[in-house]
């Protein structure tokens, strides 16, 4: 049995989730939890909120014991890019784009 959570429509690019995610697979989720807290990079943040939420899933929904979960799976997608304009010099205009990510962990008991 697995239990998942996910985050759509993160404002940060997944590139940069990709990093602290490699950190997290496979590891038990204290273990992971701890990575997470000491990970000093901007997903950090989004991922120690969806790593709860997929611990609490599993046990409110599926009654599994927290302390047997592991992190089974974990990516990040692109979302939808946000287009903007940045004036430059001449009069012309660069475009800047502003990434999102869908994000989903998904965790499941040892045997």
């Amino acid at each position: 049995m697995e239990a998942r959570a996910n985050l759509k429509y993160a404002r940060i690019s997944p590139r940069k989730v990709k990093f602290v995610l490699d950190l997290i697979r496979g590891k038990d989720t204290d273990t992971a939890m701890a990575i997470l807290k000491n990970t000093p990079r901007g997903a950090s943040e989004y991922l120690i909120k969806l790593l709860n939420s997929a611990v609490a899933n599993a046990e409110h929904n599926f009654n599994m014991d927290a302390k047997n979960l592991y992190v089974s799976e974990c990516y990040v997608n692109p979302g939808p890019t946000l287009k903007r304009m940045m004036p430059r010099a001449k009069g012309r205009g660069d475009r800047i784009l502003k990434r999102t990510s869908h994000m989903t962990i998904v965790v499941k008991e040892k045997e």
